[in-house]
């Protein structure tokens, strides 16, 4: 080899310029998004930049955010869970059972919808698990017409209201203008992050989601790590469920109808793979803001719902063909 050959190859470790501004720009490329997508709407509609409707915005976006956490994980180990929805409304509803039907403790209500939300999560990681069913689509599906029907059934299809305000609490109460769900929400991903980034649990997770196999052959319980990602994500569906109970002060069997579709929306435009084992809970945060901006910025501008459905369904599949390039992109090299 020359000296000439040997002067024009980077050193080993050293990351050329170029490659230094290609991965700034994928690391704040979805910020960039966000920030961007906030000036046009500004533009285009002047409620849009004020106070009231930004805080609007965070209420909104509270629900999908908590949900979103548990659909990061599944997607983490190249998974999904189709049932958050259904988790969500069927948690509720037994809520709504024993706070206002039987009268039972508030707070021991709330405890047992956040059980109610844990044990259904479980159920659907022991279908993963244990019934060895070939991919949680299968199992989540399954779960997500079994809960939907049950939440149906229980109160003959008719919401229930008149909850207690200790209930009511994370959805609808402020400190200021904040709503206490922001607090959750930002408490909730702090604790998310630290939980991946810190502990051994948390790598293994993304270990997992990178190759079973090698995973499994590293020692590492595949099925106690699924399991576990499934229950949080029943916990979740459970706890958004209370703040939206908060919001409208009411459950209802059809709630959480297709919050799967925002959920699993966020955490692609966030930047995690189907493949596994690539993303970040501070980008998926971001993503439910683009989500809930757009939504926003959408009805600030008088757009009709079909439309605003069409929006989201196109947003959920360039931001997959965006991750399939991105996989692409990355064998080649």
């Amino acid at each position: 080899m020359t000296d000439v050959q040997t002067a024009s190859r980077p050193k080993a470790g050293v990351q050329s310029f170029g490659e230094k501004i290609k991965k700034n720009l994928y690391s704040f490329g979805i910020l960039l998004s966000l920030l961007i997508l906030c000036l046009i709407l500004t533009i285009l509609s002047p409620r849009f930049l004020t106070v009231d409707n930004l805080m609007n915005v965070a209420s909104q976006a509270s629900v999908n955010a908590i949900v979103s956490i548990g659909l990061f994980l599944a997607i983490l180990t190249s998974g999904i869970d189709l049932s958050v929805g259904s988790i969500l409304a069927l948690s509720t509803m037994g809520m709504g059972i024993l706070a206002v039907k039987l009268g039972l403790n508030p707070i021991f209500s709330l405890v047992m919808c956040l059980g109610f939300g844990t044990l259904l999560g479980l159920i659907n990681g022991l279908m993963l698990t244990k019934l060895h069913l070939p991919h949680p689509f299968i199992s989540t599906m399954g779960m997500k017409q079994m809960a939907r029907g049950i939440a149906l059934a229980i109160t003959a299809a008719q919401p229930i209201s008149g909850f207690h305000p200790s209930i009511t609490f994370f959805g609808s109460s402020r400190i200021g203008s904040i709503p206490i769900s922001f607090f959750l929400v930002a408490i909730l991903y702090i604790g998310m992050y630290l939980f991946l980034s810190r502990t051994t649990t948390g790598r293994y997770i993304y270990a997992v989601g990178g190759n079973k196999e090698a995973s499994r052959l590293s020692g590492i319980n595949v099925s106690g790590i699924l399991n576990l990602v499934y229950t949080i994500s029943g916990f979740m569906a459970a706890l958004a469920g209370i703040v939206l109970v908060g919001r409208v002060d009411s459950a209802y069997p059809l709630a959480g109808t297709d919050y799967e579709s925002d959920a699993i929306a966020a955490v692609i435009i966030g930047g995690a793979s189907f493949f596994g084992g690539v993303g970040k809970i501070g980008n998926t945060i971001v993503g439910v803001l683009i989500i809930a901006v757009l939504r926003n910025g959408l009805n600030l501008l008088n757009v009709n719902s079909a439309l605003q459905t069409f929006t989201i369904g196109a947003v959920i599949i360039v931001a997959v063909f965006i991750d399939v390039l991105r996989q692409q992109v990355m064998k080649a090299k």
